[in-house]
């Protein structure tokens, strides 16, 4: 990470010493990270503002939502899927009466296209952390210090805003025990599964026209999908790498989707939701799918229909080698994950972080045995790496890749 992001990250972070007395430690993020995504949209968004209200204005009575986005994310121009129809940006707000600022902001928030209101405003639940700072009379401090930062993409590249969005999120981790490890996986622990899962594959990624789908079904934030793409960018620039994921936790699937759209992928790619009840990629296959699934979490309250579809449908489903105990789910993500992977000549392979639960529990003929025999017998199993103990922050257990 450069100096120069590391700054940015240090003055962004500094934002936190107006939030102190009024919010916890733990809270910090629920401000600062939906304040960044939103600084950086309205700069990419600004120059574009006056063609975009344009061509609202000229839009016919009665279209159709789908046709009105098309029109106007055509009018924003580049790959960016969003747009914002509001009179206000960052500086138009600066210039306005500071008590107006919480309706102003508001106002700017709601007239987002719907795929970032609705991360703002039913996943962040931004809308309310900005009526909590109204009323703590700190609101017009912390917008005013957002101002002054820019992220601007001529200033930070998407890898550079990608960079500052993993450090931000690395810090928030690690002063919230209660989401600490839930989310974020350290940087090295990645890379070492990146360089695992693309170490025999030179000659598929050499050469121009390559194009690789990445795939985490318990997303979190991102940090897996962003940096698989920096490493397949590092070895073959003109790759084009495709980023798909999904996330049942509301504030983590809104950082990602958020990450994806101010690094300019596609933010619908990113699915909110269930994975092990709802695939919601579920016609998709991947080149390459890795994930740091949740560990020891009971699936005990939705186990009637995994377990339906693992007697009814067997290999047809995702879950045909069986079902884990009900305390841990780790086996049935790593068995959707084998249902994702390519059968062609350009193949798949996986990477997965998991606890010693699984590897080692149960008799023969039990739930994971059983499932561990079908994926050896299968020849699926190539390496078993014992990582460290303390590589996850506030986490002793020993984990595995």
């Amino acid at each position: 990470m450069s100096k120069d992001i590391r700054s940015l990250g240090s003055f962004v972070w500094s934002i936190a010493e107006i939030l102190r007395g009024d919010y916890k430690q733990s809270e910090y993020g629920k401000v600062i990270l939906p304040f960044v995504v939103l600084r950086r949209l309205d700069c990419i968004l600004e120059s574009s503002k006056d063609g975009v209200l344009g061509a609202a204005g000229e839009l016919p009575d009665g279209i159709d939502e789908a046709t009105r986005d098309m029109v106007l994310f055509g009018a924003v121009g580049g790959n960016v899927k969003v747009y914002n129809l509001s009179r206000f940006t960052f500086a138009t707000l600066h210039g306005q009466d500071p008590g107006q600022l919480h309706d102003n902001l508001l106002d700017y928030i709601m007239k987002f296209s719907g795929n970032v209101r609705d991360i703002f405003v039913d996943k962040f639940l931004f809308t309310e952390q900005l009526k909590r700072l109204n009323e703590s009379g700190i609101l017009w401090n912390v917008f005013e210090r957002f101002v002054q930062v820019d992220l601007h993409p001529d200033r930070l590249s998407n890898l550079e805003m990608g960079h500052l969005f993993e450090e931000m999120i690395r810090r928030f981790s690690e002063i919230s025990n209660e989401t600490a490890g839930e989310h974020f996986t350290p940087r090295e622990v990645i890379r070492l599964i990146v360089d695992l899962l693309i170490a025999n594959d030179d000659e598929k990624l050499t050469g121009r026209g390559i194009i690789r789908q990445v795939y985490d079904p318990a997303c979190g934030t991102g940090g897996m999908l962003s940096l698989t793409e920096e490493a397949l960018k590092e070895f073959n620039s003109g790759i084009r790498v495709e980023l798909f994921g999904q996330e049942i936790n509301g504030e983590s699937f809104g950082i990602c989707k958020s990450d994806m759209l101010v690094t300019g992928h596609d933010p619908e790619q990113i699915a909110f939701g269930n994975t092990l009840t709802q695939d919601a990629h579920a016609e998709r296959k991947f080149h390459y799918i890795l994930s740091n699934p949740p560990y020891g979490v009971d699936w005990k309250k939705y186990q009637e229909p995994i377990k339906a579809k693992a007697e009814n449908i067997g290999f047809d489903g995702r879950f045909g080698a069986g079902t884990s105990r009900v305390s841990d789910g780790q086996l049935l993500f790593l068995q959707h994950m084998i249902s994702k992977m390519r059968d062609d000549e350009a193949d798949s392979r996986i990477g997965i972080v998991m606890n010693g639960s699984p590897l080692f529990t149960g008799g023969a003929g039990l739930g994971e045995s059983e499932i561990c025999r079908w994926m050896l017998e299968n020849g699926w199993v190539e390496a078993i790496v014992a990582l460290p103990t303390d590589l996850f922050y506030n986490m002793g257990i020993q984990t595995y890749v």
